[in-house]
Protein backbone atom coordinates (compact mmCIF):
# COMPACT_ATOMS: atom_id res chain seq x y z
CA UNK A 1 0.00 0.00 0.00
CA UNK A 2 1.12 3.43 -0.66
CA UNK A 3 3.15 5.42 2.25
CA UNK A 4 2.42 9.10 2.92
CA UNK A 5 5.48 11.16 4.20
CA UNK A 6 2.95 14.36 4.78
CA UNK A 7 -0.15 15.37 3.01
CA UNK A 8 -0.36 15.25 -0.57
CA UNK A 9 2.36 13.00 -0.56
CA UNK A 10 2.61 9.12 -0.97
CA UNK A 11 5.31 6.80 -2.08
CA UNK A 12 4.75 3.25 -3.63
CA UNK A 13 6.85 0.41 -1.96
CA UNK A 14 9.93 -0.16 -4.55
CA UNK A 15 9.43 -3.85 -5.45
CA UNK A 16 11.90 -6.53 -4.56
CA UNK A 17 15.08 -6.53 -6.87
CA UNK A 18 14.45 -3.27 -8.56
CA UNK A 19 17.39 -1.14 -7.00
CA UNK A 20 20.12 -4.14 -7.53
CA UNK A 21 21.00 -7.21 -8.43
CA UNK A 22 19.09 -9.85 -7.60
CA UNK A 23 19.56 -11.48 -4.46
CA UNK A 24 21.66 -14.64 -4.87
CA UNK A 25 22.23 -14.17 -9.04
CA UNK A 26 25.48 -12.39 -8.90
CA UNK A 27 27.39 -15.44 -9.43
CA UNK A 28 25.47 -16.52 -12.47
CA UNK A 29 26.29 -13.16 -13.94
CA UNK A 30 29.87 -13.52 -12.91
CA UNK A 31 30.25 -16.82 -14.75
CA UNK A 32 28.57 -14.70 -18.08
CA UNK A 33 31.60 -12.31 -18.03
CA UNK A 34 33.88 -14.36 -17.48
CA UNK A 35 33.13 -16.30 -20.33
CA UNK A 36 32.98 -13.18 -22.26
CA UNK A 37 36.11 -11.73 -21.41
CA UNK A 38 37.76 -15.61 -21.89
CA UNK A 39 36.27 -15.80 -25.71
CA UNK A 40 38.05 -12.62 -26.94
CA UNK A 41 41.63 -13.18 -26.94
CA UNK A 42 40.51 -16.94 -28.85
CA UNK A 43 38.80 -15.18 -31.04
CA UNK A 44 41.68 -12.67 -31.67
CA UNK A 45 43.53 -15.00 -31.69
CA UNK A 46 41.79 -16.88 -34.38
CA UNK A 47 41.42 -14.14 -36.67
CA UNK A 48 45.70 -13.95 -36.69
CA UNK A 49 45.90 -11.28 -34.17
CA UNK A 50 48.51 -12.29 -31.29
CA UNK A 51 48.01 -9.08 -28.92
CA UNK A 52 49.40 -10.78 -25.37
CA UNK A 53 49.93 -14.28 -26.61
CA UNK A 54 53.66 -13.75 -26.92
CA UNK A 55 53.86 -13.15 -23.23
CA UNK A 56 51.68 -15.20 -21.56
CA UNK A 57 50.92 -18.08 -24.08
CA UNK A 58 53.51 -21.11 -24.64
CA UNK A 59 55.92 -19.70 -27.85
CA UNK A 60 55.01 -23.08 -29.90
CA UNK A 61 50.80 -22.18 -29.59
CA UNK A 62 51.96 -18.48 -30.42
CA UNK A 63 53.56 -19.45 -33.66
CA UNK A 64 50.61 -22.07 -35.03
CA UNK A 65 48.71 -18.56 -34.67
CA UNK A 66 51.27 -16.34 -36.63
CA UNK A 67 51.35 -19.64 -39.05
CA UNK A 68 47.68 -19.93 -39.57
CA UNK A 69 47.89 -23.19 -39.01
CA UNK A 70 44.28 -24.56 -39.81
CA UNK A 71 43.69 -26.87 -37.30
CA UNK A 72 44.94 -24.98 -34.41
CA UNK A 73 42.88 -21.75 -35.91
CA UNK A 74 39.86 -24.08 -35.81
CA UNK A 75 40.54 -25.18 -32.83
CA UNK A 76 41.01 -21.54 -31.52
CA UNK A 77 37.15 -20.66 -33.04
CA UNK A 78 35.86 -23.85 -30.97
CA UNK A 79 37.08 -23.06 -27.79
CA UNK A 80 35.96 -19.19 -28.65
CA UNK A 81 32.19 -20.35 -28.83
CA UNK A 82 32.37 -23.03 -26.32
CA UNK A 83 33.82 -19.61 -23.88
CA UNK A 84 30.25 -17.90 -24.90
CA UNK A 85 28.25 -21.00 -24.24
CA UNK A 86 29.82 -20.91 -20.42
CA UNK A 87 28.59 -17.52 -20.49
CA UNK A 88 24.94 -18.68 -21.55
CA UNK A 89 24.71 -21.40 -18.81
CA UNK A 90 26.22 -19.06 -16.16
CA UNK A 91 22.86 -16.83 -17.46
CA UNK A 92 20.52 -19.57 -18.10
CA UNK A 93 21.61 -20.58 -14.12
CA UNK A 94 20.30 -17.73 -12.71
CA UNK A 95 16.64 -18.40 -13.77
CA UNK A 96 14.56 -21.69 -13.71
CA UNK A 97 14.85 -23.32 -16.83
CA UNK A 98 12.74 -26.20 -17.27
CA UNK A 99 12.82 -30.07 -19.50
CA UNK A 100 16.17 -30.90 -21.21
CA UNK A 101 17.18 -26.97 -21.37
CA UNK A 102 17.49 -27.51 -17.41
CA UNK A 103 19.64 -30.53 -17.50
CA UNK A 104 21.97 -29.21 -20.10
CA UNK A 105 22.41 -26.44 -18.06
CA UNK A 106 23.45 -28.65 -14.46
CA UNK A 107 25.26 -31.03 -16.20
CA UNK A 108 27.40 -28.46 -18.22
CA UNK A 109 27.70 -26.15 -15.08
CA UNK A 110 29.10 -29.11 -12.58
CA UNK A 111 31.37 -30.32 -15.49
CA UNK A 112 32.81 -26.82 -15.69
CA UNK A 113 32.62 -26.26 -12.11
CA UNK A 114 35.70 -29.51 -11.73
CA UNK A 115 37.40 -29.31 -15.08
CA UNK A 116 37.88 -25.36 -14.23
CA UNK A 117 38.98 -25.18 -10.24
CA UNK A 118 41.21 -28.74 -11.43
CA UNK A 119 42.99 -26.80 -14.12
CA UNK A 120 44.04 -23.80 -12.86
CA UNK A 121 44.86 -25.30 -9.76
CA UNK A 122 47.58 -27.15 -11.61
CA UNK A 123 48.56 -23.98 -13.10
CA UNK A 124 48.98 -22.76 -9.57
CA UNK A 125 51.14 -25.72 -8.27
CA UNK A 126 53.02 -25.92 -11.20
CA UNK A 127 54.10 -22.09 -11.05
CA UNK A 128 54.44 -22.13 -7.16
CA UNK A 129 56.63 -25.33 -7.69
CA UNK A 130 58.73 -23.48 -10.42
CA UNK A 131 59.00 -20.51 -8.16
CA UNK A 132 60.72 -22.21 -5.34
CA UNK A 133 62.86 -24.15 -7.81
CA UNK A 134 61.44 -27.93 -7.22
CA UNK A 135 60.89 -28.45 -10.56
CA UNK A 136 63.12 -27.58 -13.50
CA UNK A 137 61.46 -25.14 -16.74
CA UNK A 138 62.45 -24.34 -19.97
CA UNK A 139 64.00 -21.62 -20.43
CA UNK A 140 62.47 -20.55 -23.47
CA UNK A 141 59.05 -21.10 -20.85
CA UNK A 142 60.51 -19.71 -17.63
CA UNK A 143 58.74 -15.87 -18.24
CA UNK A 144 55.17 -17.74 -18.29
CA UNK A 145 55.25 -19.30 -15.18
CA UNK A 146 54.25 -16.06 -13.83
CA UNK A 147 51.93 -15.29 -16.37
CA UNK A 148 50.51 -18.84 -15.36
CA UNK A 149 50.85 -18.51 -11.46
CA UNK A 150 49.27 -15.46 -10.93
CA UNK A 151 47.14 -15.06 -14.30
CA UNK A 152 45.53 -18.10 -16.00
CA UNK A 153 45.70 -20.09 -12.64
CA UNK A 154 43.45 -17.90 -10.46
CA UNK A 155 41.44 -16.97 -13.64
CA UNK A 156 40.32 -20.33 -14.05
CA UNK A 157 39.66 -20.99 -10.82
CA UNK A 158 37.55 -18.00 -10.50
CA UNK A 159 35.46 -19.00 -13.40
CA UNK A 160 34.96 -22.76 -11.29
CA UNK A 161 34.14 -21.18 -8.21
CA UNK A 162 31.72 -19.13 -9.82
CA UNK A 163 30.06 -22.00 -11.76
CA UNK A 164 29.85 -23.70 -8.76
CA UNK A 165 28.40 -20.95 -6.53
CA UNK A 166 25.46 -20.37 -9.41
CA UNK A 167 25.00 -24.21 -9.74
CA UNK A 168 24.78 -24.50 -5.86
CA UNK A 169 21.71 -21.79 -5.78
CA UNK A 170 19.88 -23.05 -8.86
CA UNK A 171 19.97 -26.69 -7.22
CA UNK A 172 18.45 -25.32 -4.05
CA UNK A 173 16.17 -22.84 -5.58
CA UNK A 174 14.49 -23.63 -8.85
CA UNK A 175 14.79 -27.77 -8.87
CA UNK A 176 15.00 -30.20 -6.23
CA UNK A 177 13.75 -33.20 -8.22
CA UNK A 178 16.82 -35.87 -8.10
CA UNK A 179 16.95 -36.74 -11.95
CA UNK A 180 18.21 -32.90 -12.28
CA UNK A 181 21.01 -33.42 -9.64
CA UNK A 182 22.13 -36.46 -11.16
CA UNK A 183 23.18 -34.82 -14.38
CA UNK A 184 25.34 -31.96 -12.52
CA UNK A 185 26.80 -34.97 -10.71
CA UNK A 186 27.69 -37.11 -13.91
CA UNK A 187 28.99 -33.53 -15.39
CA UNK A 188 31.36 -32.99 -12.65
CA UNK A 189 32.06 -36.31 -12.27
CA UNK A 190 33.22 -36.48 -16.17
CA UNK A 191 35.21 -33.13 -15.91
CA UNK A 192 36.98 -34.95 -12.60
CA UNK A 193 37.88 -37.97 -14.67
CA UNK A 194 39.07 -35.38 -17.73
CA UNK A 195 41.10 -33.71 -15.45
CA UNK A 196 42.65 -36.88 -14.02
CA UNK A 197 43.07 -38.27 -17.24
CA UNK A 198 45.56 -34.61 -18.17
CA UNK A 199 47.27 -35.10 -15.09
CA UNK A 200 48.22 -38.86 -15.45
CA UNK A 201 48.84 -37.80 -19.51
CA UNK A 202 50.45 -34.83 -19.06
CA UNK A 203 48.19 -33.15 -22.24
CA UNK A 204 46.61 -30.23 -21.53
Amino acid sequence: MPIKHHVGEAVHPVPHGATGLPPGKWAGYVVAVWGVLFAIPSFVWAMGGTFGAQSTVAPELVKMAEDGVPWFLALLWVTGFLKLYAALVGVGLTRRQDGWISRLVVFSAGGATVLLVCHGSMFVVHGILAEIGAIDVRPDIAGLTHWYLYLWGPYFVTGGLAFGAALLRYLRRHDTRQVIRRYAAVGALGAGLLSLASIITGIG
